[in-house]
């Protein structure tokens, strides 16, 4: 493997001010929300917003985007005025320090998921995780589920030791999915002696490509607990509640799409009866799946004049 710590930048300042603070306490939480693969209601995508707008933020870290992303499987958006190019939304990879309502710093690793050189890529974090004596990394996304919105949001918490999620049950036994970056980070800090968990923030599969910032608040509200930190959740618990009132407003519009959300509490209430836990995974069987009730509830979006659930 080639060196990690040629693949990111760290900001000198930054580190300075970040050691000063940690010699008065404990090194500093690293959250960590990429977009990647699976990222259900942007649930992930949201608490970096939420995070970067309500907090500010201070660069410490940028990894040389060049060397990770792939950049024909996403390509970056150019705008082309009339007869020229003006502009290039610059993909990046950052770390930043942000401090919470109280005033205590913490990082936030944000940005494009690396398509390339994963296990690099997480060697140069656990640099970073090291070198700023983190105690506790948290990643968390949303997963599209088998549930209805009507229901309480329900979170898988994993972690790299089992009391790290003592208090949160566990709705999976043993299974395989398709790998990411935040995944293989988590993996091999727990591997390296690390501690680290993460939130996967449960989203109806008819809403998984809408944003839906109830899972936000799910997952902030999960990092808040792991850490006592304070992030101004209410600035997006109204927003979560504007969403959730559209979305009633547009079922109710449909009966197609009532019917399908009524099929879902039904099952969403006899799993929460029985004894035993049985997976919620989108594509459940004797109920439509996933593309039925999505493109069902894209069409009848479509008709409203296409405006999305929010």
């Amino acid at each position: 493997m080639l060196d990690p710590s040629e693949i990111y930048d760290v900001d000198p300042q930054a580190a300075a001010a970040l050691a000063e603070h940690a010699r008065e306490g404990s090194g500093p939480v690293l959250v960590h929300a990429v977009r990647g693969f699976v990222d259900a209601g942007s649930a992930g995508q949201l608490v970096a917003e939420h995070l970067t707008e309500e907090l500010g933020t201070t660069r410490l870290v940028t990894f040389d985007v060049d060397q990770l992303l792939d950049y024909r499987s996403r390509r970056p958006v150019m705008t082309f005025d009339s007869t020229t190019w003006s502009d290039y939304a610059e993909p990046e990879l950052v770390v930043d320090v942000l401090e919470d309502a109280a005033g205590v710093p913490f990082l936030l690793l944000h940005g494009s998921e690396p398509d390339v050189q994963w296990e690099r890529y997480v060697a140069a974090v656990r640099q970073i995780v090291e070198r700023f004596d983190v105690p506790l990394t948290i990643g968390v996304h949303g997963v599209p589920m088998g549930i209805p919105h009507t229901r309480p949001i329900s979170v898988t918490a994993h972690a790299t030791r089992p009391d790290l999620v003592a208090d949160h049950a566990s709705w999976f036994g043993r299974v395989q999915v398709p790998a990411s970056a935040s995944a293989l980070l988590e993996l091999r800090l727990g591997q390296s002696g690390h501690d680290a968990m993460g939130f996967a923030v449960h989203v109806p599969h008819y809403l998984a490509q809408s944003s839906y910032p109830q899972a936000s608040v799910a997952a902030l509200e999960g990092i808040e607990r792991a850490t006592g930190l304070d992030l101004r959740v209410a600035a997006l618990t109204e927003a979560a509640k504007d969403a959730e009132r559209e979305i009633e407003r547009q079922v109710a519009g449909s009966e197609e799409v009532s019917t399908v959300v009524r099929a879902l509490e039904e099952q969403y209430d006899a799993f929460a009866r029985s004894i035993g836990r049985t997976s919620l995974l989108a594509g459940t069987t004797d109920l439509p799946t996933a593309e039925e009730l999505g493109a069902e509830f894209e069409r009848f979006l479509a008709e409203q004049g296409g405006d999305d659930p929010r």
